[in-house]
This record gives structure tokens, C-alpha cells and sequence, in this order.
């Protein structure tokens, strides 16, 4: 039996709890963002979370693109000709009356050609002026320099590479010390989610474990002091390829959403179903509803694999592979004497079940030593750094020093 691994029977968890979550992460409120009245649109989605800087009066010529291995994301101002839910996508470098605000939006790697034709049309849009400063994209991610040629090419403008850890750090600095209600807990008893005060010290030392498609393990002493101190192979692109082979799920996203109808007690081997139920063995604090083996059960059930729920599969893989980077970020972290880690990578999603699998860990492990922290925006670390690294270096938009 190999029972170091945390984890819960998740389908015991109240649905309305997790929607309530889930309802204040997709609406999240009034947040400051270098500039004051800066907010986060309320009637946007989950998944943009542009952010509005309605007293901005900065020029703007840049955009600024983060590309992984399994998403690309695209950050871009926007004058607001109108009102904070003005739909122009139109780039300026005018001072404006109105101010504007910062857009976020994000496509599969794999079709990378949306994304160019977004810049394109974005480029476009800035260009019918021609009095208008050209538009100087800053590209971060392995990205970056796979498709560097293709970008300056089609684009047909300047593009910066930015170093991809720097910029991570860059924009987690500004999201941590600057955005009041960014960073928040979860309450694995509760699952409540309680904000954090914003701290200009931003708790150093502290540790980043940035989930894409693999996982990056960054230690920071500083604003600008930090190390990439290890990593794991087994991230969300391991989650991502194995479920496209065992269910039918075509993106992450339904993958997520599939998880939660599942019940992991079907794939996995609890520690109750080898002492018996009610007995676990609280000795070492494991509850019998602990898991002891991922996918334990499936030789032992004697079952063909169609006999299995895609829904249980997809939550007991997802819990293996959220297990695993807890643990792997518990030891770094002990290892490296910090208390505090940061969670960001798209991997998340501010999906309740994998913020509450990295949080267990984390306090089991730690004997409650240790704290887990979670970002709104944690798919967005990079491109955010990667913006605000044009904007520190030509001083087009005015950030705030972090001391």
C-alpha cells in the first residue's frame, strides 16, 4: 500500500459550496491595479477577467503574448470610447478622457494561427492612424522562440523576447503586492475562500509552483531575487494527454467539468478499503477516505475498461496529479525553509477540487506549517510580467515600485 498520498472522497463536498466558490471567482470585486479605480469587469466571464483602469492616462503601444506548450495567452489595452463594458478592441496610444483597460484572452498552442490573426487584427486596428507609435509586441514563453521568425514575419513589427521565469516573477510581484483581493485560501474544512491583504514585502521568501503544461518550482528572495530551485514533468499536460486517451473529453475545460460529476472512490483504492470502513489509521492521521493508490481499484475490480465512468476516471487522475505536485512542492518547500507558496499556471483554473487537493497536501504534510495561495489571474503570471516589463523599461506606463 502506498498511502503517502492526501486526498479526499471530493463527492461528499456539497455542490452549492463549490458553486458559491466557483460564483465569487467568476465575479470577482473592485480591485486596484497601478492605477487608482482599477477593477476587474464584473459582467465578464471566469475566463477573461479583463481589468478596467477607468483613470488610466498613459500611452500604450504594446502587446504582450505568453506562449506555453499548451496555451497561448494574449494580454492588450484597450481605449474605452464609452464605458467600462465598451466592446472596442481597439489598441490606442492616445491619452484618453476614459481611461481603458487591460484584456486577457487565450488560445490552444496548437492552433497557434488564431492567435497570430488576433495579434494581426489587433496590429491592424492600432495602425489605421498612421500618426500612431508602431505597436511592439512582448513575447515570453517557449513560444517566444519557436515561433519567433513566424511572428516577426506575419506580424511584421518589433518582437521583444523576454526571459519566461523573470517575467513570471515580474507578474506575480504586481498581482501580490499591488491587487487587493487577488490572492486568496481555501478553507479545506469549509471550502470557504478568504482574500489576502495586499503585502509590498510580499511575504519573502516565498515560493511560486507555476502548473502548465509542466510544473516550475521558483523560490524568491526578492522582487527580482529569485531561483528555479526544481520542477516535475507530470503536470497538466500529463493530465490533458491521458484523459484524451481514456475519455472523450476534446479540451481541458470539459475534462474539468467532467471531474466534478465523478466519484474516485469508484477508481481508487482508499485507505478504508484495506482497514475497513470507519477505522482508517488516525494514528498517522489517515482517514480511511485517504487515498492509498490511484486507479487501485481497476485491477482488482477485474472490470474492462469501458465498465469505468469517464467522470470517476477524470477525478481520480486529476487528484493523482494534483497529489503529486502538492507533495513535490511540500518537499521543495520544507527543503528550502519557506512557509508561504504561491499556486499560478493555467492547470488550475480556479477549479475548487484542484485548489482543495494542493491545499490538503500542503497542511497535511506541513502539520499546518505551510500555507497555500491562489491568483485570480494565476494563468496569466507571464504575460502580465511580460507587459509590465515594456512599461517599466520605456516608461509608457507608470507601475508602482515594489519594496
Amino acid at each position: 500500500m502506498d498511502a503517502k498520498k492526501p486526498g479526499l472522497r471530493h463527492n461528499q463536498i456539497s455542490e452549492e459550496i463549490i458553486e458559491q466558490v466557483e460564483r465569487q471567482l467568476a465575479k470577482p470585486p473592485s480591485l486596484w491595479l497601478n492605477l487608482t479605480g482599477a477593477k476587474i469587469l464584473e459582467n465578464e466571464g471566469q475566463d477573461t477577467k479583463d481589468i478596467v483602469l477607468p483613470n488610466n492616462r498613459s500611452q500604450v503601444t504594446h502587446i504582450a503574448v505568453d506562449i506555453g506548450g499548451s496555451l497561448a495567452k494574449l494580454l492588450y489595452y484597450v481605449r474605452d470610447t464609452s464605458s467600462p463594458s465598451s466592446s472596442s478592441s481597439e489598441i490606442s496610444d492616445e491619452v484618453s478622457d476614459r481611461g481603458g483597460r487591460l484584456s486577457f484572452v487565450k488560445f490552444e498552442t496548437s492552433k497557434i494561427d488564431e492567435c497570430l490573426q488576433f495579434m494581426k487584427q489587433l496590429i491592424q486596428d492600432h495602425a489605421r492612424e498612421s500618426r500612431r507609435k508602431p505597436i511592439t509586441v512582448m513575447a515570453t514563453g517557449g513560444g517566444a522562440y519557436k515561433f519567433y521568425d513566424r511572428m516577426s514575419k506575419e506580424l511584421d513589427v518589433e518582437v521583444s523576447r523576454e526571459d519566461e521565469m523573470e517575467c513570471l516573477i515580474v507578474g506575480l510581484n504586481y498581482f501580490v503586492s499591488c491587487i487587493p483581493q487577488e490572492v486568496f485560501v481555501l478553507n479545506t474544512e469549509t471550502y470557504e475562500m478568504a482574500f489576502q491583504e495586499t503585502r509590498h514585502d510580499s511575504k519573502y521568501p516565498h515560493m511560486l509552483v507555476n502548473i502548465g503544461s509542466g510544473v516550475s518550482i521558483l523560490k524568491v528572495t526578492g522582487p527580482s531575487q529569485f531561483e528555479r530551485i526544481g520542477g516535475s514533468s507530470l503536470g497538466g499536460g500529463t493530465l490533458w494527454g491521458l484523459l484524451s486517451l481514456l475519455t472523450q473529453a476534446s479540451s481541458f475545460d470539459e475534462m474539468l467539468e467532467l471531474s466534478k460529476k465523478g466519484d474516485n472512490a469508484a477508481v481508487d483504492m482508499l485507505v478504508g478499503d484495506i482497514y475497513g470502513k470507519n477505522v482508517g489509521y488516525e494514528r498517522f492521521g489517515m482517514k480511511d477516505s485517504m487515498i492509498a493508490s490511484s486507479f487501485g481499484k481497476v485491477f482488482r475490480e477485474n472490470k474492462k475498461s469501458d465498465e469505468f465512468l469517464p467522470e470517476d476516471i477524470a477525478r481520480s487522475l486529476l487528484l493523482a496529479v494534483s497529489n503529486n505536485i502538492g507533495q513535490i512542492a511540500y518537499l521543495h518547500a520544507q527543503k528550502h525553509n519557506v512557509k508561504n507558496i504561491y499556486f499560478g499556471g493555467s492547470f488550475i483554473r480556479n477549479h475548487v477540487q484542484t485548489m482543495h487537493t494542493l491545499t490538503y497536501a500542503i497542511k497535511f504534510w506541513s502539520n499546518q506549517t505551510m500555507n497555500a495561495y491562489f491568483l485570480r489571474h494565476e494563468g496569466y503570471l507571464g504575460v502580465f510580467g511580460a507587459f509590465l516589463k515594456y512599461a517599466i523599461s520605456e516608461s509608457n506606463v507608470p507601475v508602482p515600485p515594489i519594496s
